[in-house]
């Protein structure tokens, strides 16, 4: 039986978290603006069936499919929001599921680190793959479950202010996303990110199908 673990709708991508989804992926790169849908089942190979479902259903692109050790990833787009939602809702339709079904989001770290070390910004910029942390920059750090919801919480948090995406890690156990930037553009981001991740909460709480 499958496992609905992630069920997120994002309605414009941005322009940063566009061109870090477009460096991970192999499949066909998306646009800003695109809208997106990135779903996350376990047992992870029923991802393959649920992207037949959906490439079959509508006209989308799909962006990455990935079979982890346990979880099946998936990830498409389309300039056309109705499209993406309506391949979504097919698939939540043969996985027998609705988007109340997927994975409550659950903040297990979220810090700002003001005023950033310079070593301390040379060991984060060995592993990101994104933006350059600058010493001096105050540090975003938000991790979450299910992980998918790291590209929702970027999303929103660059709707809402001018920061720099440095890292987002969104397969696996749990999602892990770094912005960095001035203080107040730092906060104000945090803010929308996390407010994102309740938001998505009470959607899927209240909703009944697609």
């Amino acid at each position: 039986m499958t496992t609905l673990r992630s069920y997120i709708f994002l309605d414009q991508l941005q322009p940063q978290t566009m061109c870090y989804i477009g460096s991970t992926l192999r499949g066909f790169l998306p646009r800003q603006r695109d809208a997106a849908m990135i779903v996350e089942v376990a047992p992870g190979m029923d991802i393959e069936w649920l992207t037949d479902i959906a490439l079959k259903h509508d006209a989308i692109r799909p962006g990455n499919l990935v079979v982890e050790r346990q979880f099946g990833y998936l990830e498409f787009h389309a300039g056309d929001p109705a499209s993406v939602r309506s391949a979504g809702a097919a698939i939540l339709k043969a996985a027998g599921a609705s988007a109340a079904d997927a994975m409550r989001p659950e903040i297990l770290a979220s810090r700002i680190v003001d005023r950033i070390d310079p070593y301390h910004s040379f060991l984060v910029n060995r592993n990101k793959q994104g933006s350059m942390l600058l010493p001096g920059d105050t540090l975003f750090i938000l991790e979450m479950t299910p992980s998918a919801n790291a590209l929702l919480a970027a999303n929103e948090a660059e709707k809402a202010a001018d920061v720099k995406l440095v890292d987002c890690r969104f397969m696996g156990a749990a999602g892990r996303l770094y912005m960095a930037g001035t203080a107040s553009d730092v906060r104000t981001a945090a803010e929308a990110a996390r407010a994102a991740l309740g938001a998505a909460l009470g959607t899927a709480q209240g909703a009944g199908g697609a």
